[in-house]
């Protein structure tokens, strides 16, 4: 695509599946994508329609949504810039296991679900390094679930804060903050509890000096004892 010649390869070679490609290969997935703004809370997809693209998001914050049978929403995982997503193919699915959401402006690149064979027959690494992709997001959905089954809901709570900060922050005077917004709505269908739950937590962690929240803005401000809540070792590196 025209639009896109003023994309240098080096935008997408460090992330996983191009990371391995040279830059003559890049160069041609590029001119193969279409770019897209989104506005956010719009879809990008939607759970159980037809996949027929695949994304790769270059700027903004995305969250994963799947629907249970009962009706309720629940945030399965949150992508940020660097990340593939609607990779439906790459686990033998033809419609998209759940919907994406645009947290805030993004923009992505996106190809036909055409191309998809095409690129991992024809250019090394990529196949392997998305398989692999894959594979960390189906164990961090294993351990999502047995977190649900297994812990008290403040070690839930602190640690999906712990993960956000981590994934996705930037250091202020406060601590490291979230840098995208979330709501207590959203921490709770992160973790399988209610609202009610949520703000009493955080009402408590705020006094205690652990975390500031409002505004649709969380920031960490004491993270070992955010990790002494989630049960972790305060001196691991993060």
């Amino acid at each position: 695509m025209s639009s896109l010649r003023s994309l240098d390869e080096n935008l997408i070679s460090h992330i996983p599946p191009f990371r391995k490609l040279e830059r003559v290969d890049i160069r041609e997935i590029l001119d193969a994508a279409t770019p897209k703004r989104f506005s956010a809370g719009q879809a990008i997809f939607e759970e159980h329609e037809p996949a027929e693209r695949f994304f790769l998001l270059l700027d903004g914050h995305v969250r994963v949504i799947r629907t249970t049978a009962s009706g309720d929403q629940v945030i399965a995982r949150h992508i940020v810039s660097g990340e593939l997503m609607g990779i439906a193919s790459a686990i033998g699915r033809t419609t998209y296991p759940a919907s994406a959401v645009a947290i805030d402006d993004c923009l992505v690149l996106f190809w036909p679900t055409s191309l998809w064979k095409t690129f991992v027959e024809k250019y090394d690494g990529f196949a392997t390094e998305t398989y692999k992709t894959v594979g960390e997001r189906i164990s961090e959905a294993n351990n999502h679930i047995l977190e649900l089954a297994t812990q008290q809901v403040e070690q839930r709570v602190a640690r999906a804060l712990l993960r956000l900060a981590i994934q996705s922050s930037r250091t202020t005077d406060e601590g490291m903050e979230i840098d995208f917004p979330l709501t207590r709505q959203n921490i709770s269908e992160m973790t399988g509890t209610t609202l009610y739950t949520v703000s009493r937590l955080l009402s408590a962690w705020e006094k205690q000096g652990i975390v500031n929240s409002g505004r649709k803005k969380v920031t960490v401000t004491e993270m070992n004892k955010l990790k002494t809540l989630a049960d972790l070792d305060p001196m691991a590196d993060s």
